[in-house]
C-alpha cells in the first residue's frame, strides 16, 4: 500500500510528541449532552463570551490544549468532541454539515446568546458552515486551515484518502487507534466511525458557494504559509465572505497550534477583542 500521506492524521501523533499544558484537556471531569439522540462529550474554561471550540480530524479536545489554556482567560470555551471522537458517541452518518448541525443545536440547547467559534481544519469547515447557518447567534468565526472543496488541499496533502479504511488503520494506524479505543464509549463501533470519516473527507464538496456568501459574521481566515491548504484557496475564501479577514503565519505548518500557541493565540485574542480598523485610503488621493 502506498505511503497515505494526509496531515490531519498527523495532529494527534504531532501533539503526543510535543507535551501540552499540565491540564488533562479532553479527560478533564467534563459533561454529555444528547444532541439528536447522540451523547457528546464537552468541557468548559474559564468566563465570558462563549467560545465554541472544534477540533480538527481524527482528533479530540485535547489537541486543542493550547488554544483552551490561553482563550480561557478571557472567554467561556466550550471544548466538545465531535461525534464519534474522543470521548463522543457516533451519529447515524458524518458530513462537515451534521458537525455544523450538532453545534447550532448545542448552541440552543445550552441557551447561548451568542457565541464567538473557532475551528481548526475539519473544524474550521463546520465553523464556516455554523456560521453561515446561525448569523442570529455566531458573532465572530476563526477558521483555520479551512477550505470548500479537496481542490483547495495540496494533492499531496490528500493522496490515499481512498485507502482510509479499517484494515489500514490496524496496520499503519495504531499511534490513534489505540488512543482511540481508550476513550471512545463505542469500542466496537470504531470501523464504522472510519468509514464514515473516510466518507466526509472524499466527498470534494466541502462549502457550497452559496453558503460562504451567506455568512454575515466576521470571519478570519487564517493558516501556516506552509499548511495542507494551498494559499490561493485560503484567498478565494476570504474573497467569497463579505466580513473577512485573512491571514498567513509565516513559518508555521498545520500544526501552528504547537509550533507557535503564542503568536497563533494572539491572533485569535486580536481578532475576537478588536474590530478591524480598515484604512481610509482617500487620504491619499486613492479612489477620489
Amino acid at each position: 500500500m502506498k505511503t497515505i500521506i494526509i496531515s490531519i492524521l498527523a495532529v494527534l501523533w504531532y501533539s503526543c510528541c510535543f507535551p501540552q499544558d499540565t491540564v488533562p484537556y479532553g479527560s478533564n471531569n467534563g459533561k454529555y449532552i444528547d444532541i439528536d439522540g447522540t451523547q457528546l462529550y464537552y468541557e468548559e474554561y474559564g468566563q465570558g463570551t462563549p467560545l465554541l471550540a472544534i477540533h480538527g480530524g481524527l482528533s479530540t479536545i485535547a489537541d486543542l490544549g493550547p488554544v483552551i489554556a490561553e482563550l480561557s482567560k478571557q472567554y467561556r470555551v466550550i471544548a466538545v468532541d465531535c461525534p464519534g471522537q474522543g470521548r463522543s458517541e457516533q451519529a447515524d452518518s458524518l458530513s462537515y454539515q451534521l458537525l455544523a448541525d450538532y453545534f447550532s443545536k448545542i448552541i440552543d440547547q445550552m441557551k447561548l446568546d451568542s457565541v464567538y467559534v473557532f475551528g481548526h481544519s475539519d473544524g474550521g469547515n463546520a465553523a464556516l458552515l455554523l456560521a453561515a447557518d446561525r448569523p442570529d447567534k455566531v458573532k465572530k468565526t476563526a477558521a483555520f486551515a479551512a477550505a470548500s472543496h479537496t481542490s483547495g488541499y495540496y494533492p499531496e496533502a490528500i493522496a490515499g484518502l481512498d485507502q482510509l479504511n479499517p484494515e489500514a488503520f490496524e496496520k499503519d494506524f495504531k499511534w490513534w487507534l489505540e488512543p482511540h479505543l481508550q476513550r471512545t464509549p463505542q469500542k466496537d463501533q470504531w470501523k464504522k466511525f472510519v468509514r464514515d470519516f473516510s466518507a466526509m473527507c472524499a466527498t470534494p464538496l466541502i462549502i457550497p458557494d452559496a453558503k460562504l456568501r451567506e455568512v454575515q459574521s466576521s470571519v478570519l481566515i487564517v493558516q501556516g504559509d506552509n499548511d495542507i491548504v494551498i494559499p490561493g484557496h485560503a484567498l478565494a475564501l476570504h474573497q467569497s465572505i463579505a466580513n473577512s479577514q485573512l491571514c498567513f503565519v509565516p513559518a508555521a505548518s498545520h500544526f501552528i497550534l504547537y509550533e507557535r500557541p503564542e503568536l497563533f493565540n494572539l491572533i485569535l485574542i486580536e481578532f475576537f477583542n478588536k474590530e478591524p480598523q480598515l484604512f481610509d485610503w482617500t487620504q491619499l488621493g486613492v479612489g477620489s
